[in-house]
């Protein structure tokens, strides 16, 4: 049986941004030399809206970069939109006499850089690396993909899933639904955790099979039951606690308002949400690491890293109350709240 866990090995956070940043170099060149966009801020500032209309460009894209920008000290919020800080307008612009565009420029034919210009015109995401050219959600629907995508998500959760089990209290539940679980590997560490939970993991053929593998390896099987579905037709009832674990950034908000709907109308009165992800800071600000990671959700899915504050409004516009956040390891964090026992 396969033992998992972190106890005595150092933190590898710098490995994690290092893989989780990878497109956001892309997203600066193509802003800055594709698009010209300190150039168009250099005399006014403009808001979301004024940039995707000055640039063509689509609003969830738009809202990734100038969040980025933001953490990367390139452009400040003001009350009438975005305005440039001394670093971009003294380096990024082309009326500056120490402009460094000509050597932005020098790449900017690169494929993704030109990929991510598509990105931001269209709002759709690119191909998944290794996919056969293929988005992200299509590509899940090969056995092979799923299987070889769910076990890079694995080596992840091992070092993540131990934290989860200690950050989520789970005393006084009996039934968790961890929906799209991936393999199951947070399920499996939080049922460790508390010997009286039993769970299931909510997932769409063909990964409820790679699920399936996995609890069996793990020696929960008895514990732990695969339920096949799509969180978007319909969420079993019955539950007390549902997890989704690394599963909103994925999706468009609209997507999300849909989820988190269905989540509360099948959860049980009383019991809780648990949202374990990266998010922006309420004001959308930072930190960097996860300004970074959103660019890499915007170019693959369909989704971003949300803030604390959007997450907050969108589980009240589902009907939850009592929402708190938790922040965790590695810009990690864990939000919570619960659907009222009554009324």
């Amino acid at each position: 049986m396969t033992e998992i866990g972190d106890a005595g090995f150092p933190d590898p956070e710098t490995l994690f941004r290092a893989r989780d940043s990878i497109y956001a170099s892309d997203l600066l060149l193509a802003a800055a030399v594709h698009l010209d966009l300190f150039s168009r801020l250099e005399n006014r500032p403009l808001d979301r809206h004024g940039i995707c209309s000055t640039l063509g460009i689509r609003d969830r894209p738009a809202d990734v970069m100038m969040t980025l920008f933001t953490a990367m000290g390139l452009v400040d919020r003001r009350d009438e939109g975005f305005g440039l800080t001394p670093l971009s307008k003294n380096f990024l612009t082309r009326s500056s006499q120490h402009s460094l565009l000509p050597y932005f420029a020098s790449l900017g034919a690169r494929f993704v850089c030109r990929e991510m210009v598509n990105v931001l015109r269209t709002g759709e995401p690119a191909s998944w690396a290794d996919s056969g050219e293929q988005e992200w959600v299509s590509a899940m629907e090969d056995a092979d993909f799923a299987e070889s995508f769910t076990a890079a998500m694995d080596s992840r959760g091992a070092w993540f899933a131990p934290l989860l089990a200690k950050c989520l209290d789970c005393s006084g539940r009996t039934r968790l639904l961890d929906i799209g679980g991936g393999s199951g590997i947070y399920a499996c560490h939080l049922v460790r955790e508390y010997p009286h939970l039993e769970a299931s993991i909510l997932e769409k053929p063909p990964a409820d099979a790679v699920a399936g593998g996995f609890v069996s390896e793990m020696g929960l099987s008895d514990r732990i039951g695969i339920v096949a579905g799509d969180m978007f037709d319909e969420i079993p009832h019955g539950y007390d606690v549902h997890l989704f674990s690394n599963v909103l950034h994925d999706w468009d908000r609209g997507n999300v308002e849909r989820v988190l709907a269905r989540s509360f109308q099948a959860l049980m009165p009383g019991g809780s949400i648990a949202i374990h992800d990266t998010h922006i800071n309420a004001c959308k600000t930072g930190p960097l690491e996860v300004a970074e990671y959103s660019v890499l959700l915007m170019y693959s899915t369909e989704g971003k890293c949300y803030s604390v504050s959007e997450m907050d409004a969108l589980l009240a516009g589902a009907g939850f109350v009592a929402v708190e956040y938790t922040p965790m390891r590695s810009h990690r964090s864990l939000i919570t709240a619960r659907k009222r026992r009554s009324g």
